[in-house]
Order: C-alpha cells, then sequence, then structure tokens
C-alpha cells in the first residue's frame, strides 16, 4: 500500500483531553513558558466534566468547623475500602482547597453562607459537610471557568481531534497519531512529554449517565503501549440515573437530590433503606444504595421501570427551586414535577474508579506519559465518594500539568519511527476500504449489552467467566473485521466510532478479567457468589505482555496512614 500523507505537529507537551484535568494540565503546564497543545475530541467546554452536577469536595470546614484534612483523608479511604493508593489520597485532600481558589480567581462561582464563605452541603458516606457547589451546575460552571481561563494563556487548542495511538520510542513516548474529525487529515504529534486526560469509559454499558465519547480511549492507548493500569474492575454504579423517557434512560439524578434531604421509595410507599443501612439511610455509599436498589427490584418491589422513587416532595419548594434547579429541568422534560411528584430512578453506570497507573508526580509507568481524571486509577480505591471526582481533576489536572513540563523542559525529543506511524494510520484506513464486514454500531450494541448483563452491580463466576469468552472472542473476530459504510474522510460519524470500537473492546476486556480475577467482593466490585476467604485487600494490575497477551497480577495494598480493618 502507498504511504499515507499526514501532517508533522511539534510541541513540548501535549494534553489529550479537554475536560476539567485536561484544562487544568494545559493551564499549569503553559505556566512554564512551553509550547503546549490541547486535544480534544469534542468542542472545548462540552467534556463530560461539565455533567458533574454535586459538588466538589475539601475540608474548609465553612459550615462544619470540625472538618479537616486528616478526616477528609479518613473519608476517601473507607470509602474505597481501603483499596485506594493512600500517598495519592494525600495529594488530593491537602490541595483541594488551593486548587478551588484557583478556580475562584479563575472566575467561578460557587454558593455561599450567609458570612460570604463556600457553602457545603452532605454527601454519601463523609463524616461532615464538606461538598462546595454551584446549585447543581457545579461541573458546567467549572468548566466554564476553565475554558475562559485557557483563552487567556498561550495554550494552542485542536477541537474534534481525536488521538488514536501513543508512539513509543526505547521505552519513553515519543508521538501521538491522532485523526482531524471535521475533515479526515491524519496527524502525527512530536511532543516530548503527554498527559492522558481522557475521561472514563461509561459508554461500554448500555445503561449510563457519560457522555457519548466516553468510551475508554485512555485506558486503551495506555495498555496497547505497554502501560500498566490498576483496578479496572472497579465500576461505580451511580444509584440515581432516569428511567424514563426511553431516550433519557441513565441519565444521571444528582446525589445533591439525596444530600438535600431525598428519600427513596418501593412501590408499596415503604422508605426502604432502613432494612439496608438504618444508619445513614440514603447517604450510605453509593454502592451500597445502588445494590439495595437493585435488591427491592429483584424482590418484586420496584417501580414500572425497573427502579425506585425518589421523592423530596416534603422539602421546601423554594429549597428545591435555588439548590435542585437543573433537576426540576431535567424532569420537566420527562412530565414529572420534582417539588411535587417523585422521580423514577435506577442504577446507571457513571465513573471507573480504575485506571492508568500513575505515581505521586502523576506519571504513568511509561516515562513521558502523565495522567489526570478519572483515566487513571488508584485515589478513589473500591468506591468514590461522590464530590471527590472535581477535586480529582483540579488537583492531578494541575500536579500532571506541573510535571509534564519539567519533564519536558528535561528531556530530548525521541526519535520516531515512521513504519509504526504509517502502520497505525493504514489500520484506520483500512475500516474504510474493508469491502465485507460488521457495522460498528452493531459491534457496539453486542458489547455494551453484554457488559450490561454479564459484568453488572451483581457478579458471579459464570457471567465473568461468559464474558470474558465472548470478550476475547469480538477483540478476535470482531475487532478486525469493522466496516464503515460511508468512505468518505470528511466528519464521517460511522468512522469515528469504528476507530472508539478498538478502546471499547480492550477496556471492556480489562474490566470483566479484573473481575473474573477477584473472587471476594471489595467496594463496588460485589460477588453474590464470593470467597469468604479473599478478603480483597490487593490491587489488580494489568498490562500488555511481551508476546501480546493481557496479563494481570495482584499487588498487595501499601498502608502509609490509615491501617487495614
Amino acid at each position: 500500500m502507498d504511504e499515507l500523507p499526514y501532517k508533522t505537529i511539534l510541541c513540548d507537551v501535549l494534553i489529550i483531553g479537554a475536560g476539567g484535568a485536561g484544562c487544568r494540565a494545559a493551564i499549569e503546564a503553559s505556566k512554564h513558558n512551553l509550547d503546549v497543545i490541547m486535544i480534544s475530541k469534542e468542542l472545548v467546554g462540552k467534556a463530560h466534566t461539565a455533567m458533574a452536577e454535586g459538588g466538589y469536595n475539601v475540608s474548609l470546614g465553612n459550615v462544619d468547623p470540625e472538618d479537616d484534612v486528616d478526616t477528609h483523608f479518613k473519608d476517601t479511604i473507607v470509602g474505597g475500602n481501603y483499596l485506594n493508593n493512600q500517598e495519592l489520597v494525600q495529594i488530593l485532600v491537602e490541595n483541594a482547597s488551593e486548587r478551588i481558589f484557583d478556580l475562584e480567581e479563575f472566575g467561578a462561582v460557587f454558593d455561599r453562607t450567609p458570612e460570604g464563605k463556600i457553602a457545603q452541603r452532605t454527601f454519601g458516606k463523609q463524616s461532615w459537610r464538606r461538598t462546595a457547589y454551584a446549585s447543581d451546575r457545579t461541573g458546567s460552571e467549572i468548566m466554564v471557568t476553565l475554558t475562559e481561563a485557557i483563552r487567556k494563556t498561550s495554550v494552542r487548542v485542536f477541537d474534534e481531534v481525536f488521538a488514536t495511538r501513543l508512539v513509543l520510542n526505547d521505552g519513553k513516548i515519543s508521538a501521538v497519531t491522532a485523526v482531524d474529525l471535521k475533515y479526515g487529515d491524519y496527524i502525527l504529534f512530536r511532543p516530548k512529554a503527554v498527559v492522558m486526560a481522557t475521561g472514563g469509559a461509561g459508554r461500554i454499558y448500555k445503561v449510563t449517565s457519560n457522555a457519548q465519547l466516553d468510551v475508554g480511549d485512555g485506558y486503551g492507548m495506555a495498555y496497547e503501549a505497554g502501560a500498566e493500569l490498576i483496578d479496572m474492575e472497579m465500576i461505580q454504579f451511580h444509584p440515581t440515573g432516569m428511567c424514563a423517557p426511553k431516550s433519557a434512560v441513565g441519565r444521571l439524578v444528582t446525589e445533591a437530590v439525596r444530600g438535600e434531604g431525598g428519600i427513596l421509595l418501593n412501590n408499596k410507599g415503604e422508605r426502604f433503606m432502613n432494612k439496608y443501612y438504618p444508619a445513614v439511610m440514603e447517604l450510605a455509599g453509593r454502592d451500597q444504595v445502588a445494590r439495595s436498589i437493585m435488591t427491592e427490584v429483584l424482590e418484586g418491589r420496584g417501580s414500572p421501570n425497573g427502579g425506585a422513587y425518589l421523592s423530596i416532595a416534603h422539602i421546601p419548594h423554594q429549597i428545591i427551586e435555588f439548590r435542585l434547579e437543573s433537576m426540576i429541568e431535567q424532569f420537566e422534560d420527562a412530565g414529572v414535577d420534582i417539588r411535587n411528584e417523585p422521580m423514577e430512578v435506577s442504577p446507571t453506570a457513571h465513573h471507573f474508579m480504575g485506571g492508568i497507573k500513575i505515581d505521586t508526580n502523576a506519571q504513568s509507568t511509561i516515562p513521558g506519559v502523565f495522567a489526570a481524571g478519572e483515566c487513571t486509577g488508584g485515589v478513589h480505591g473500591g468506591n468514590r465518594l461522590g464530590g471527590n471526582a472535581l477535586a480529582d481533576t483540579q488537583v492531578f489536572g494541575a500536579l500532571s500539568g506541573e510535571n509534564a513540563a519539567k519533564y519536558a523542559k528535561t528531556n530530548e525529543r525521541p526519535g520516531v519511527n515512521r513504519d509504526e506511524v504509517q502502520k497505525e494510520f493504514a489500520h484506520l484506513e483500512a475500516m474504510l476500504t474493508r469491502k465485507e464486514g460488521i457495522s460498528p454500531s452493531d459491534a457496539r450494541d453486542e458489547l455494551t449489552t453484554l457488559m450490561w448483563e454479564k459484568v453488572q452491580i451483581f457478579r458471579n463466576e459464570k457471567d465473568l467467566a461468559y464474558a470474558v469468552k465472548e470478550l476475547r472472542r469480538i477483540e478476535k473476530e470482531v475487532v478486525p473485521n469493522i466496516k464503515v459504510d460511508v468512505k468518505e474522510k470528511r466528519f464521517n460519524p460511522g468512522w469515528h466510532q469504528a476507530m472508539e470500537f478498538e478502546h471499547m473492546v480492550k477496556t471492556a476486556r480489562m474490566v470483566a478479567e479484573a473481575a473474573l480475577m477477584r473472587k471476594g467482593s471489595r467496594g463496588a466490585h460485589y460477588r453474590v457468589d464470593a470467597d469468604p476467604n479473599d478478603k480483597g485487600y490487593y490491587n489488580i494490575i494489568i498490562r500488555k505482555g511481551k508476546d501480546g497477551e493481557m496479563e494481570l497480577r495482584k499487588d498487595d495494598v501499601v498502608v502509609t496512614k490509615v491501617e487495614l480493618p
């Protein structure tokens, strides 16, 4: 085949992803007088971070003066079922306050206490009111702020550019292949350092709160390049996603609804959380509330659409209208007035606690590749506390941007293997030229249904083994035969889906393989056939072996501060 033409673009630091973590990394890297590029599959400002509603955890003590960094640390470890990397948690809780003040300096507007301080609300499994918020649009407020802040820097922003592969030279990052989605052009970025800020992968599930583009690109690229990933089986199913109408299934109903006093009811009108977690009721951990709802459904006490009812009708209207404004709008579209009627909710795939393994400099196991936000693992352990994700994006976004800049200043740009680059672009081109094969939409439907049915909230050996077998088959037989019907390269959604599908399969397989390996229940990973001898105080590390096979190992959890129970 003839060589495919491509553009080469040089820079010092390349940020892949333009959500909360990517934008914060770009802002920090730009302070070092370097050439920084940020690329995004979508328009800047439209990232999934904008959909985060509830808030940002930070131990300011503005509402409960007793709160402090140590309590935030312990709550995060206990909430994470002791699987967290405790060094990373320390960085999170110590730096969250500085980063929220950065956001205020950039122009973010948070709700205030009567004294004019940042207001804080209750969130699940937390000792004090710690979650700072902007009504129920906190993520949107942060993204608007960061997008404006980026415009005041020298960062070069490339919208609608899809990174497909990390290219290494002698074990270090040397280049990133990409496709301009608007025009179909191939691009080779040649940075000295890369920050992965690619978000999660909720879209590997049929029902999810995630944006359309959250398909696991970062996990797939990191794995293929040889990076280590950690605890990929740990998927948080948010307990409250919309059940109806069909077009809105899975859409997030923020934890702030329960934080403000919302109660869960079954089809008999019973407030059922007192059967499961009477001490904390609706503010139990997300995994606990999700399992409680599904237990009610499985035992015949669910709502008509397979969920439960969430009611705030007992709360004064003015509080609902002030603090849950977007929830009112969201349910108005479904014909429900939440001030007077209950919402119908059920669990939805929401957040990946696992991801790219990073050290305390936010560097992956590949030199020159840093990572931040949801594409990383280790910070949240087995279950993330609501409100810790937005703090994570800012703390580790800034840390990864700073350290990527320092790396770029002290390392030369490596050479690049042109044959590898051509091989990747030829591989992408083949999807368009293939005469026979499987459509990406059909392939995705098969994958997302498999994951939703077999690797869900309640897991067992038989279902997980079946999922692993099927995913290996899909990887071997379906991925090489993906065919795009429309041959035009300029903005071709079918082609984009085909490129994403490879990352989805890799990510799904890591989730299923790790879930099969973990025989006990821990955190969000719940085995109905749990081995009582498997206490689960280990992390599962995944990497691509030299023979190309997926390798898994168990590493004991490292304790630095909070002892294992």
